[in-house]
């Protein structure tokens, strides 16, 4: 029998095709969901749309059952990745439950629960096998960005079998939230990239929940100071419960000249930059001491001053990066042995349909002290 021709359904910016029934009539209506949609710089509704549909074999649908709301979208919110077009459903993060797979998805089925990570990875092109999943050359960071994401009922994932986790027995899914991004981003782009050793001194600047991630990560290396730098006395207070051994309050304009007094005019081994605004990564610049290394984690939206007139015969290591998320595995193992509880970083908690209330309040997080929200679909 000679199959009619296909129907396109729009999801965001893409097109899945849903074949007519035999016979030639036409297909049913597609089933819709609830999402939260970016329309353009300071415009978000929370409105129904499109189910997601599986559009190539490697592909999982996922229903979300928790997910949350990063920095990165405030970012997208405000204009500053025109890679994000209106239209898109944010969100590059959750866990849920997997509703259905493409045939080549072989390591997950309906009914497994699992951690979405916030890259997508082929685990086959140039830059995968180089580990640096971030650039894969058909996946990297599309999840609420290119492609629809995770803020909305149901989500679709490509690349399943290599873009998904499987949830260990018992674990917090709660938790877990943490694992799609923050914790790995902190941990890698910070962590990792500013080669933080024992004994080392470390500077975090901004004490928001990606760098209070660092924070927790720094401390598998044992560095002998981290010193946190906020405007908020009250985010800093957590950093010290987070096991800050130091904190600086910027909001003077004299952070740079308190580090330094904190370190005998050395400077800090690691500058890690949390932010993602010109004045932040300044700073990074002048605490910096000789030979040591600024790791860059924020998203920076415009152009930021290199003072190469004071840094050229520094010996120091400019580092940017997105994250790759190949510490997710080592981060589920050190999670399962209860050796970080990255719930630490959650203040407040809403439902799926509350999430403009939840934009309000992660957005305004210096008077409502949010670090993470959670959203329960």
């Amino acid at each position: 029998m000679t199959a009619a021709p296909p129907t396109l359904i729009a999801e965001g910016s893409r097109t899945a095709v849903r074949a007519k029934p035999p016979g030639g009539s036409a297909a049913s209506e597609p089933s819709m969901m609830k999402a939260l949609v970016y329309h353009g710089p300071g415009k978000k509704a929370f409105e129904d749309h499109v189910k997601p549909q599986l559009a190539a074999s490697t592909d999982a649908i996922v229903k979300i059952t928790k997910t949350t709301i990063c920095g990165t979208d405030l970012h997208i919110l405000k204009g500053d990745l025109p890679s994000c077009e209106p239209g898109r459903i944010l969100g590059h993060e959750g866990v849920g439950v997997v509703e259905s797979v493409g045939a080549a998805v072989t390591a997950f089925k309906p009914g497994d629960r699992v951690l979405i990570s916030c890259v997508s990875a082929c685990g086959k092109c140039v830059y995968c096998r180089r580990g640096m999943f971030s650039h894969c050359t058909t996946g990297g960071w599309i999840l609420g960005n290119t492609i629809d994401g995770t803020q909305a009922q149901f989500v679709r994932i490509p690349h399943a079998d290599t873009s998904l986790y499987p949830i260990p027995e018992g674990a917090d899914e709660e938790a877990l939230v943490m694992l799609s991004d923050i914790l790995p981003t902190g941990f890698e782009c910070g962590v990792l990239n500013g080669k933080v050793q024992p004994g080392n001194t470390v500077a975090i600047v901004g004490s928001g929940p990606i760098g209070l991630a660092a924070l927790l990560t720094a401390q598998f290396y044992s560095p002998a100071e981290i010193i946190m730098i906020d405007l908020g006395d009250g985010r800093l207070e957590v950093a010290k419960r987070f096991g800050a051994t130091a904190s600086v309050n910027s909001a003077d304009g004299k952070a740079a000249e308190a580090v330094m007094k904190l370190t005998g005019g050395r400077g800090v081994d690691t500058a890690i930059e949390a932010v993602g605004i010109p004045a932040t990564f300044e700073l990074c610049e002048q605490i910096v001491a000789p030979g040591g290394v600024i790791a860059n984690i924020g998203v920076h939206g415009v152009q930021v001053p290199l003072h190469l007139e004071r840094l050229w015969d520094r010996n120091i290591t400019i580092t940017t990066r997105l994250v790759d998320t190949v510490s997710t595995p080592m981060l589920l193992n050190i999670l399962k042995s209860h050796k970080i509880d990255p719930k630490l970083l959650i203040t407040h908690r809403f439902k799926l349909d509350r999430i403009l209330d939840a934009y309000e309040t992660f957005g305004h997080a210096a008077d409502t002290h949010a670090l993470k929200v959670i959203l329960e679909a």
